[in-house]
């Protein structure tokens, strides 16, 4: 094809097409990932309380038991895991905070991790690096925060995970047998 100037305007409108239709098909492909994720088999849940004027948001995939051995096989003990399912689990400040009496300085989201422990000893994970996914990057100079919190047995089973938060500022994990907490104040 001879380079004319109608040839050269021909070329432009088939770009400009070209580059309208990938946007527009992009912005549909990004829709169903989001359509997608709530199709998971562990869905995304965001719980979220206001205690005082200190706002806390967790954001988690909710994974179910599905009649699985879950602590020591599907979670392996002494290893960092997500606390979750998919993306890490993050838990969002909007201000300083101390968590079981220790300060967790700058507001923002954190990445929750946990390493779950046969004896009942886990030790939660506060991490800076909010946006991974799973644990497969976890990296521990990155984190900000460390607690230790005693793990105990449920009486009946909790088949989705869950995280509560109460109005007193106590974080309730649970899932399958086991549960634990940690308390979150203002700073």
């Amino acid at each position: 094809m001879k380079l004319t100037k109608h040839n050269l305007n021909k070329m432009k409108l088939i770009l400009r097409i070209t580059l309208i239709l990938f946007i527009a098909f992009s912005g549909i492909n990004n829709l169903s990932a989001q359509k997608d994720k709530a199709k998971r088999k562990s869905p995304p849940v965001s719980v979220s309380q206001t205690i005082d004027d200190l706002n806390i948001t967790i954001n988690y995939g909710q994974p179910a038991v599905n009649g699985r051995v879950i602590y020591g096989e599907l979670v392996p003990y002494d290893q960092v895991w997500r606390t979750g399912a998919n993306e890490a689990t993050t838990i969002t400040f909007d201000k300083d905070v101390l968590i079981n009496g220790s300060d967790l300085l700058g507001g923002g989201t954190y990445s929750l991790f946990t390493i779950p422990a046969a004896n009942g000893n886990w030790v939660v994970i506060f991490n800076k690096v909010a946006d991974q996914w799973g644990a497969y990057d976890y990296k521990q100079e990155s984190d900000a925060l460390r607690i230790n919190v005693k793990a105990t047995k449920n009486k009946n089973i909790v088949e989705k995970l869950n995280f509560v938060i109460n109005k007193s500022g106590t974080v309730v994990f649970s899932w399958e047998y086991l549960t634990f907490s940690f308390n979150v104040s203002a700073s």
